[in-house]
Protein backbone atom coordinates (compact mmCIF):
# COMPACT_ATOMS: atom_id res chain seq x y z
CA UNK A 1 0.00 0.00 0.00
CA UNK A 2 2.52 2.19 0.69
CA UNK A 3 4.68 1.62 -2.21
CA UNK A 4 1.46 2.33 -4.41
CA UNK A 5 1.06 5.70 -2.77
CA UNK A 6 4.66 6.69 -2.88
CA UNK A 7 4.74 6.09 -6.60
CA UNK A 8 1.60 8.42 -7.34
CA UNK A 9 3.33 11.05 -5.48
CA UNK A 10 6.52 10.39 -6.85
CA UNK A 11 4.73 10.54 -10.31
CA UNK A 12 4.34 14.41 -10.21
CA UNK A 13 7.93 14.91 -9.23
CA UNK A 14 9.23 12.86 -12.61
CA UNK A 15 7.03 15.34 -14.71
CA UNK A 16 8.73 18.21 -13.31
CA UNK A 17 11.82 16.55 -13.63
CA UNK A 18 11.03 15.77 -17.36
CA UNK A 19 9.83 19.28 -17.82
CA UNK A 20 13.30 20.92 -16.31
CA UNK A 21 15.36 18.61 -18.78
CA UNK A 22 13.50 19.35 -21.75
CA UNK A 23 13.42 22.82 -21.04
CA UNK A 24 17.45 22.25 -21.15
CA UNK A 25 17.78 20.65 -23.74
CA UNK A 26 15.35 18.20 -26.12
CA UNK A 27 15.43 14.82 -24.26
CA UNK A 28 14.82 11.47 -25.42
CA UNK A 29 13.15 8.57 -23.26
CA UNK A 30 16.58 6.38 -23.07
CA UNK A 31 18.52 9.20 -21.83
CA UNK A 32 15.62 10.42 -19.50
CA UNK A 33 15.33 6.63 -17.65
CA UNK A 34 18.92 7.26 -16.96
CA UNK A 35 18.73 10.52 -15.51
CA UNK A 36 15.53 9.35 -13.62
CA UNK A 37 17.29 6.50 -12.32
CA UNK A 38 20.75 9.17 -10.85
CA UNK A 39 17.88 10.25 -8.98
CA UNK A 40 16.58 7.36 -7.37
CA UNK A 41 13.23 7.19 -9.47
CA UNK A 42 12.99 2.98 -10.55
CA UNK A 43 10.81 3.16 -13.68
CA UNK A 44 10.49 1.63 -16.68
CA UNK A 45 9.80 2.50 -20.59
CA UNK A 46 6.28 1.06 -19.96
CA UNK A 47 5.96 4.17 -17.39
CA UNK A 48 8.41 6.84 -19.08
CA UNK A 49 6.74 6.60 -22.30
CA UNK A 50 2.88 7.09 -21.71
CA UNK A 51 3.78 10.20 -19.69
CA UNK A 52 5.69 11.81 -22.39
CA UNK A 53 3.02 11.04 -24.95
CA UNK A 54 0.59 12.41 -22.57
CA UNK A 55 2.52 15.76 -21.78
CA UNK A 56 3.15 16.41 -25.37
CA UNK A 57 -0.79 15.32 -25.77
CA UNK A 58 -1.74 17.77 -23.01
CA UNK A 59 0.69 20.81 -24.60
CA UNK A 60 3.37 20.68 -22.44
CA UNK A 61 6.07 18.94 -25.33
CA UNK A 62 6.78 19.09 -28.80
CA UNK A 63 7.76 15.85 -30.48
CA UNK A 64 10.69 15.97 -33.33
CA UNK A 65 11.65 12.44 -34.66
CA UNK A 66 15.45 12.62 -35.80
CA UNK A 67 17.32 9.64 -37.81
CA UNK A 68 20.08 8.52 -35.50
CA UNK A 69 22.00 5.67 -36.67
CA UNK A 70 19.34 4.43 -38.80
CA UNK A 71 16.81 4.25 -36.12
CA UNK A 72 14.24 6.87 -35.44
CA UNK A 73 14.72 8.65 -32.00
CA UNK A 74 11.84 11.06 -30.28
CA UNK A 75 12.99 13.93 -29.10
CA UNK A 76 10.98 16.11 -26.64
CA UNK A 77 11.61 19.62 -26.13
CA UNK A 78 8.96 22.20 -23.67
CA UNK A 79 6.47 24.44 -25.12
CA UNK A 80 5.28 28.01 -23.79
CA UNK A 81 2.35 26.29 -21.70
CA UNK A 82 5.20 23.22 -20.29
CA UNK A 83 7.62 26.53 -19.46
CA UNK A 84 4.63 27.81 -17.52
CA UNK A 85 3.44 24.69 -15.86
CA UNK A 86 7.14 24.55 -14.70
CA UNK A 87 7.00 27.41 -13.33
CA UNK A 88 4.01 27.38 -11.24
CA UNK A 89 5.07 23.64 -10.21
CA UNK A 90 8.30 25.27 -8.92
CA UNK A 91 6.78 27.70 -7.29
CA UNK A 92 4.53 24.70 -4.95
CA UNK A 93 7.58 22.78 -4.71
CA UNK A 94 9.62 25.78 -3.23
CA UNK A 95 6.41 26.55 -0.87
CA UNK A 96 6.20 22.80 0.16
CA UNK A 97 10.23 22.66 1.12
CA UNK A 98 9.97 25.55 3.03
CA UNK A 99 6.92 24.17 4.80
CA UNK A 100 8.30 21.03 5.41
CA UNK A 101 11.52 21.05 5.69
CA UNK A 102 11.96 21.28 9.78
Amino acid sequence: MEDKVLRKLFLGFIHIHILHHAKVMPIYGVWMLEELQEHGYSIGPGTLYPILHSMESDGLLTREDRNVEGKIRKYYSITEKGKHVLVEAQKKAYELFKEIKD
